[in-house]
């Protein structure tokens, strides 16, 4: 597992994929599937595995998180940089800060708060630099609504080295058409720590804007298409990264359709590439009549992944 410091080339070195959590039947974290998930990944030169909303973090609870760093660590491809989530509430943030502060990972996501939990812009950046100090690393930042955090707030953070990295994650409309990130943008100086955090459909717009990483729930599914539509963008091809992106678009509108996290859990599990296992509470898996579109879906995205299908285009 990779232990070295988080910089731009790390950021860009692959696609960051952020993948279901596998469990079993108690509840408990399931190694071995999330080293077949795991090694699926690298198959398709994936080497950033971060673990956030879509393996549920946001429930996992202070008594199970040592486990389920445990199984992450244990199931780690080599040299593979491996990222943990923490919070969202204070509490929780800094009992789990405690705990990565032994381990070897060199950052862990805070996860955003959203209203109606109460907070205010000043206690959020208060409480991201006490789990900084507690963990004894950076962390990185996810912003995923503008009321958490202001460009300057995250500019500060960034420049006095509590934040290694942003994800950021607002959704608009047009993703070339954001005044957020323009701003953040500006207030950073720099796109060089700011990751595009919602998949492959804003990434081409927001590459204009300088953006170079990106994370990846399709890549889950997918490695080596994913993988693909980022060496296209770095050759200056968008018209072939689009056409890749179209042939993850299918899954991708199925999460936006029904719900990003437990699409992705299914559809890991339907197109058997690791027995993903139960949702966390307060989650739950698909019904009959959801799941049998997704596995439909992601077995033919499964099969556009392989590289004799892509050699035959």
């Amino acid at each position: 597992m990779y232990q070295g410091v988080v910089d731009t080339a790390l950021l860009r070195r692959s696609v960051i994929a952020v993948p279901p959590l596998c469990l079993n039947a108690e509840l408990r974290p399931a190694p071995a599937e999330m080293k077949r998930l795991h090694d699926h990944l690298t198959a398709g030169g994936v080497t950033s595995i971060l673990y956030g909303g879509n393996a549920a973090f946001y429930h996992v609870g202070v008594a199970d998180y040592g486990a389920i760093l445990d199984a992450i660590e244990e199931s780690a491809p080599a040299d593979a940089w491996m990222i943990p989530s923490i919070g969202p509430d204070f509490g929780r943030m800094m009992d789990q800060a405690a705990i990565l502060s032994t381990r070897a990972f060199p950052t862990a996501m805070v996860l955003p708060v959203a209203r109606p939990f109460p907070f205010t812009e000043d206690g959020v950046v208060d409480g991201i630099r006490r789990a900084a100090a507690r963990f004894g690393r950076p962390l990185t930042v996810y912003l995923k609504n503008e009321a958490a955090l202001c460009p300057a707030s995250v500019a500060a953070l960034l420049r006095e080295g509590t934040a290694a990295a942003i994800k950021y994650a607002i959704d608009r409309p047009d993703p070339a058409d954001d005044a957020f990130l323009d701003a953040l943008l500006d207030a950073v100086g720099s796109a060089d720590r700011i990751v595009s955090g919602m998949g492959e459909r804003p990434v081409i717009a927001q590459w204009g804007k300088g953006l170079r990483g990106f994370t990846s729930g399709s890549v889950s599914i997918a490695p080596a298409l994913s993988t693909a539509f980022k060496a296209a963008l770095e050759a200056g091809r968008p018209d072939e990264a689009d056409a890749i992106w179209q042939r993850l678009r299918p899954l991708e509108d199925l999460r936006d359709e029904i719900s990003q996290i437990r699409v992705l859990h299914e559809a890991v599990d339907q197109a058997g590439i690791a027995a993903t296992g139960p949702m966390l509470p307060l989650l739950s898996r698909l019904g009959a009549a959801d799941a049998a579109r997704v596995r439909d879906v992601a077995k033919a995205l499964l099969s556009a992944n392989h590289p004799t299908a892509q050699a035959a285009e």
